[in-house]
């Protein structure tokens, strides 16, 4: 199932990033095999409450679709796991900091002399190159230095705000799923691997393009907007009676359309607000008549009429909410996987849908060394090999 079928992903990573970018390739069908640590696994495992039976919520997220094996890279034993995992494999993810990986021989110079084709992809704070390089990184470190947190927030002046989403996390983690898959197209001409390298920094830095392009153009930074748009208005969220919605009416027809639908043919006629030019430069005072007039109704009524005069529009849910609504339902957004222990566990949806090889959630994530011995069995060892290696402590097994 799923248009990666075949391909062959040993993911070495940890927490959110790394394992974001597993799981879209085990959504569309890659095998992923996930490396944890031992002892201890991955460090989701430990980011509790909230837990189901003893096992994290986080964790379960980040790592449907796989099949997990507990190796101690600080073992000859463990360490000759990992090579012999990685003569066959396509990719391997890792997410450790600078020289981690070379210190343990498993570097991408030593693992492609033993595979020439491997994509190996590094996601980190800052990349491999440049004066940071050295430095670990977070996602909140991330939005900060990206210029997000300066972008966010109330209104110019405020505090500096994160985005509620760890943005930088999971966008590095798709770039890094588009990386492997741009080296893959080039392998398949070629044959030969590369090493596949993005950050959490420049994953933060590309969700400023509206804003670097203000920058670029008029040397000075923008500011925070709330909801609104930095090029186009209205666009934004306004206060109902009776709660909040979002309205996108940035261009010309749809500004005129609003105009309708409000009943206000004032605002129409306002020179302050004819054209977007205007608008813009005459924000403060738009939302204000905007404001006014949205109070006026309910959310569903405002809805409601907007929808009929075809002017986007939304309310704005809450989490839960938001996994009811039958959009997201009829999507494939909500699902739900078989976990080992825990039976049935809901989960989110693969956001990208295909006409011929369905991507989607097909599998709990592992519980701490559930393959092991079934993903050692393939790759040639014997029960007693697995034994002595358990013995070892160059693998863990549930048992």
């Amino acid at each position: 199932m799923g248009p990666l079928a075949g391909l062959k992903v040993i993911e070495l990573a940890h927490i959110m990033a790394g394992p974001t970018c597993g799981m879209m390739l085990a959504d569309m069908g890659a095998e992923v095999i996930k490396v944890e640590k031992v002892p201890g696994g991955d460090d989701a495992r430990r980011m509790v409450p909230p837990e189901l039976d003893g096992e994290s919520a986080a964790f379960m997220m980040m790592n449907r679709n796989k099949r997990g094996i507990a190796v101690n890279l600080k073992t000859d034993g463990g360490r000759a796991v990992l090579r012999r995992l990685i003569e066959d494999a396509d990719a391997l993810i890792e997410n450790y900091r600078k020289g981690t990986m070379e210190k343990l021989g498993l570097g991408y110079d030593a693992l492609s002399h033993i595979n020439p084709g491997l994509i190996y992809c590094e996601i980190s704070g800052f990349g491999r190159t440049g004066p940071y390089a050295e430095r670990g990184g977070f996602d909140l470190i991330a939005q900060g230095m990206s210029g997000l947190m300066s972008i966010t927030g109330a209104g110019p002046g405020g505090d500096p705000m994160k985005c509620g989403a760890p943005l930088t996390d999971i966008t590095a983690g798709i770039l890094g799923a588009m990386g492997i898959l741009g080296a893959y197209v080039e392998r398949l001409r070629t044959g030969t691997g590369q090493r596949v390298d993005t950050s959490l920094f420049e994953a933060g830095i590309i969700h400023t393009y509206w804003q670097s392009a203000i920058a670029f153009a008029t040397g000075e930074a923008p500011a925070a907007m709330g909801s609104a748009h930095p090029l186009n208005a209205p666009y934004q969220a306004f206060a109902t009676r009776d709660g909040w919605i979002t309205v996108g009416a940035a261009n010309q027809k749809n500004w005129q359309k609003l105009v309708e639908t409000l009943e206000a043919a004032a605002l129409g006629g306002d020179p302050r607000f004819a054209t977007n030019n205007d608008r813009m430069g005459n924000l403060a005072a738009l939302q204000d008549e905007l404001q006014r007039i949205f109070r006026t109704r309910t959310t569903t009524e405002w809805l409601t009429r907007l929808e009929s005069a075809g002017v986007p529009a939304g309310p704005i849910l809450n989490i839960r909410q938001m996994q009811a609504d039958p959009h997201a339902v009829a999507r494939g957004m909500i699902r739900q996987v078989e976990h080992h222990r825990l039976g049935g566990v809901q989960t989110l949806g693969h956001p990208v849908t295909y006409s011929r090889t369905p991507a989607e959630p097909q599998r709990g994530a592992p519980v701490f060394g559930e393959h092991t011995r079934v993903i050692l069995g393939e790759y040639g060892y014997t029960e007693a090999d697995i034994d002595a290696l358990i013995a070892e402590g160059a693998v863990a097994a549930d048992e």
